[in-house]
C-alpha cells in the first residue's frame, strides 16, 4: 500500500471551539439562565475560559482517561466543560437529572467518576445520593459566588465553578490526543436492567458533527441562529454542541426555561432560524402560541425527534406558522444521528395526501450510517416499503460495544441491533413500525415495559400484568399497566401505582391501571401484547 501524501492530524475536539474562536470570535452564545436573565459570551471569550477551566481540573488532580459527570442543564458554562474536560483527555460524562436515584448512582458508580459538575437546580438531586456515590471525591458548582448555594451538608469539597476558574491562565497546552480516545460518555436506559453505557470518542464525535452539518442533514450555516433546546443529556444533545460551533452559527440555549412562553420569548428576541427539540416541547409552544395569537417571524425550519411527529404537529407548524418540520431518528447509540427526512424531488409529484404520509416517516440515512432490515433468520429483507424487520445499522460512530462490556454489541457481520422494527421504502425512506422489545418512548426519554412489569408483579395481589405504550396527546406515549389479579384479591390501582413509584421515576409511572379477566399469550406462553395495544391504543385519548 502506498501512504497518501497528507498532513496528520489528531482528532481533539477541543480544535472544534478553537476554530470558532479563532474565524467566528464574534458570534454570540446565548443563554437563559438557571438564575433568571440572558448571558452572552462569545466564542473567543468562551475559549478562554474552556482554557481557564482545563487548568483548573489540573490542578484538581483530573487527568487523561478520567471520568467527569455533568449534570447541567444546557448553558455557557456546560458547554464549556464539554471542550475543557474531552479536550484535556478526561471524559466528559453527561447525567440525566430525570433518573430515577437507584440508576443515578448505579451510573455514576458504574463510570467511577472522580467529580460531579451540577447546576444549582440539581444539587438535591445529588445531596439525595451522595452518600451511594463510592468514587466521588468533589462537586464543582455552575455557578458564580453571589449565587452559590449552602453545601455545608456534603462530606466532600464542594467548588465554586467561578471562582475556581478566574485566577487561571487563559492559555493551555492540549495535548495530541489519538484519534480514537475516548472524549465524552452517556448512558441510555432504553434496555430492560441497568443502563448501558455509550462511550464516544474523538473521531466519532468529528466525524458526526461533520456529517451533521451537510446542506441534506442540518443544513447550518454561519448565518444561522440556532436555538438547542434538546439538553445536552439527553442522546449526545444531538451533536448539537459540536456542530454548531463548528460552523460559526449563534448558539442560543434555554437553560432550564423550557415552556412555551420561555421558549417564545428567546427565539423571537434572538430571531432564531433554526431549531431541535423533541415533540413534547414543541406541544408547549404552539399551545402557547394560539393561546395568544402570536407568531415565529424568524424561524424557518426546526428538527424534530425522540419520538415520532404527530402529522398534526407537522401540519400546525406549516399552516399556521410557516415552518418546515423535518423529522430525524436516532438513537444514544448511534451518536445519535441516523435518518432525517427532508424533501426528495419525487414529493414534488406527489398530492398532499401522500407527501404528509411520507413525511411523517423517519428518514433517509446520513452519510456514514449504513442501513438494512432483517427477518428472524437475519436474511436481509427488500426496500419495497411493505416488508418490515429488524433494524440493522452500521458506521463510525455507531456504538461497538457497552462501556466496560467485553462482549461486542454487534453481530457476527459487525451489525448494530436497533431494537427497533421497520420498513425501507424504494427511496431509502425508513420508517419505525414497532419497537422489538417493547421499549416505550415518553417526551423522548425511554421506559422500560418489561422493568415496570417486573415491579408491579411483585404487588401480592396481581397474577400476571403487561406494559404497553399508549398514544398520548403531549407525550406522544404513555405507559399504561394492564394487569390480572390473583383470584380472589381485589387490589386499588393506587396501590400497585405507589409499588411502582417506590422503584421507579415518576414520569416512568403508569398513568392508569386496567384490570383484565385473562391476560392473551403467544404459543410459548409469553405475553402477547399486540391485542392489548389494538384494543387500548387510543385509551389515554
Amino acid at each position: 500500500m502506498i501512504p497518501g501524501n497528507m498532513q496528520e492530524h489528531g482528532f481533539n475536539l477541543v480544535s472544534i471551539i478553537k476554530h470558532a474562536a479563532r474565524w467566528h470570535g464574534h458570534v454570540e452564545v446565548v443563554t437563559n439562565k438557571v438564575e433568571g436573565g440572558i448571558h452572552r459570551i462569545n466564542y473567543a471569550d468562551l475559549y478562554d475560559r474552556v482554557k481557564k477551566l482545563a487548568n483548573a481540573l489540573d490542578k484538581l488532580g483530573l487527568k487523561s482517561g478520567d471520568r467527569i459527570g455533568t449534570m447541567a442543564w444546557n448553558s455557557w458554562r456546560h458547554l464549556e466543560c464539554w471542550y475543557a474536560i474531552a479536550g484535556k483527555g478526561s471524559i466528559c460524562h453527561t447525567l440525566n437529572p430525570r433518573l430515577f436515584p437507584d440508576q443515578l448512582d448505579y451510573i455514576v458508580n458504574h463510570a467511577e467518576n472522580r467529580f460531579l459538575v451540577v447546576d444549582t437546580t440539581f444539587l438535591p438531586v445529588i445531596a439525595n445520593v451522595i452518600d451511594r456515590l463510592k468514587t466521588v471525591e468533589g462537586i464543582i458548582v455552575l455557578t458564580s459566588k453571589d449565587n452559590m448555594p449552602d453545601t455545608s451538608g456534603f462530606k466532600i469539597p464542594v467548588h465554586c465553578y467561578e471562582e475556581m476558574i478566574k485566577d487561571e491562565p487563559s492559555t493551555y497546552d492540549w495535548p495530541t490526543l489519538d484519534e480514537n480516545a475516548a472524549s465524552s460518555l452517556c448512558y441510555t436506559s432504553g434496555t430492560t436492567g441497568n443502563p448501558k453505557g455509550v462511550l464516544y470518542s474523538h473521531r466519532s464525535n468529528m466525524i458526526h458533527a461533520m456529517v451533521s452539518g451537510g446542506a441534506d442533514i442540518f443544513n447550518m450555516t454561519a448565518c444561522d441562529s440556532f436555538l438547542m433546546i434538546v439538553p445536552m443529556f439527553h442522546a449526545n444533545s444531538w451533536g448539537l454542541s459540536f456542530g454548531v460551533p463548528m460552523i460559526g452559527g449563534k448558539l442560543v440555549m434555554t437553560g432550564p426555561h423550557m415552556d412555551g412562553a420561555s421558549v417564545y420569548k428567546l427565539m423571537t428576541e434572538e430571531k432564531c432560524t433554526v431549531s431541535g427539540a423533541v415533540p413534547t416541547v414543541w406541544t408547549g409552544l404552539l399551545d402557547y402560541l394560539d393561546a395568544n395569537d402570536l407568531k415565529i417571524p424568524h424561524l424557518r425550519e426546526t428538527f424534530i425527534g425522540g419520538s415520532a411527529v404527530p402529522r398534526s404537529m407537522i401540519e400546525r407548524f406549516d399552516k399556521d406558522y410557516g415552518v418546515q418540520v423535518i423529522q430525524a431518528w436516532g438513537m444514544t447509540e448511534m451518536s445519535p444521528l441516523g435518518t432525517i427526512n427532508r424533501p426528495l424531488p419525487f414529493w414534488d409529484e406527489l398530492s398532499y395526501e401522500e407527501r404528509m404520509a411520507v413525511r411523517c416517516k423517519q428518514g433517509r440515512p446520513a452519510f456514514y450510517v449504513d442501513m438494512k432490515i432483517v427477518d428472524d433468520d437475519g436474511n436481509e429483507l427488500p426496500r419495497d416499503g411493505v416488508a418490515f424487520g429488524r433494524l440493522l445499522v452500521k458506521g463510525p460512530f455507531i456504538v461497538e460495544r457497552y462501556y466496560k462490556m467485553e462482549e461486542s454489541a454487534l453481530d457476527d457481520d459487525g451489525w448494530f441491533d436497533t431494537g427497533d422494527v421497520a420498513n425501507i421504502d424504494q427511496y431509502g425512506i425508513m420508517q419505525i413500525t414497532d419497537r422489538a422489545k417493547d421499549v416505550i418512548k415518553s417526551g423522548g426519554e425511554w421506559i422500560s415495559s418489561v422493568d415496570i412489569e417486573n415491579t408491579a408483579v411483585g404487588h401480592p395481589e396481581l397474577n400476571i400484568a403487561a406494559c404497553i405504550g399508549v398514544k398520548h396527546e403531549k407525550w406522544e406515549e404513555r405507559p399504561l399497566l394492564v394487569a390480572v389479579k390473583q383470584e380472589g384479591c381485589d387490589p386499588s390501582k393506587q396501590s400497585i401505582l405507589d409499588l411502582v413509584a417506590s422503584e421507579h421515576a415518576k414520569w416512568q409511572v403508569p398513568d392508569d391501571v386496567i384490570f383484565i379477566e385473562e391476560m392473551p399469550l403467544t404459543a410459548t406462553g409469553k405475553i402477547d401484547k399486540k391485542p392489548l395495544r389494538a384494543k387500548y391504543e387510543n385509551f389515554y385519548s
